[in-house]
C-alpha cells in the first residue's frame, strides 16, 4: 500500500456566517485539482493490491448499467461502499396526496449514503492534516476599491471575465472571487450581469 505522507492539505475557505463580533468565520476544504480518474485508481489498484488491469473500470460500467435499471424500478441498492436509491420530487405543489398522479412525480437524482465503512477505511489511513499557503482573504477583501478597479479593468470598454480569472488576478480563492463577483450581481444597484457559457459562467459589466 502507498507510504502515509504528512496528512491531508487543506485550505482555509471565508464562510458567509459570521463571530460574535462580527468578523468573518472560516472553514477548512481539501485543496482544490486533487483527483483520479477511474483509470488512475485502476492502476493503483493493479499496483498496490495485484488486481488485473482494466478489471475495476470494466467492473464499474456493469455495476452502473445492471443498478441503473433496478433503481429505475425504484429498489435501493446496498453495497459494501454504500447504498443508492432514486430520489423523486414533484414537478408542482400539492396538498392532497390522494390527487398525485404518475405524471406530477419526476425523478431528481440518485442518493447515495456512504454508511461507516468510508469513515473506517480513510481513518486507517489518516494522519493528520497540512495547510497549504492560502491567501489572506480577508485582508484582500478589505479593500474593495481596489478589487473594484481590478474588475473595471476586466470588464470596461466591453470585456468579461471569470471568477477563476478574477481569482487568479486578485489572490483570491476561487469560492471568494466566486463570492465577490455574485455579490456584485445583486442588489438595488448592481454593476455586473452573470451569463451562462457553456459550462460556466461570465461576468460582464451592466
Amino acid at each position: 500500500m502507498p507510504s502515509k505522507k504528512d496528512g491531508m492539505l487543506f485550505e482555509m475557505h471565508p464562510s458567509p456566517a459570521k463571530s460574535k463580533d462580527g468578523k468573518t468565520l472560516y472553514y477548512p476544504r481539501p485543496v482544490k485539482g486533487r483527483k483520479l480518474n477511474i483509470k488512475q485508481v485502476d492502476s493503483l489498484c493493479e499496483k498496490h493490491h495485484r488486481t488485473i488491469g482494466y478489471k475495476l473500470e470494466f467492473a464499474f460500467e456493469a455495476f452502473m448499467r445492471e443498478v441503473g435499471y433496478w433503481l429505475s424500478e425504484g429498489y435501493r441498492i446496498d453495497t459494501p461502499i454504500g447504498s443508492f436509491a432514486p430520489k423523486l420530487g414533484l414537478k408542482r405543489e400539492i396538498t392532497d396526496p390522494d390527487k398525485v398522479k404518475g405524471s406530477d412525480v419526476e425523478f431528481e437524482g440518485v442518493e447515495y449514503n456512504p454508511g461507516k465503512l468510508w469513515q473506517k477505511e480513510v481513518e486507517k489511513w489518516l494522519n493528520g492534516f497540512r495547510p497549504v499557503g492560502n491567501a489572506n482573504t480577508e485582508e484582500i477583501l478589505s479593500n474593495p476599491a481596489k478589487l473594484r478597479e481590478l474588475l473595471d479593468r476586466y470588464v470596461g470598454n466591453g470585456g468579461m471575465v471569470t471568477a477563476r480569472q478574477f481569482a487568479y488576478a486578485s489572490g483570491l480563492t476561487y469560492y471568494s472571487a466566486r463570492q465577490l463577483l455574485d455579490g456584485w450581481t445583486e442588489g438595488e444597484n448592481p454593476v455586473l450581469l452573470r451569463s451562462k457559457v457553456g459550462k460556466s459562467f461570465i461576468y460582464t459589466a451592466i
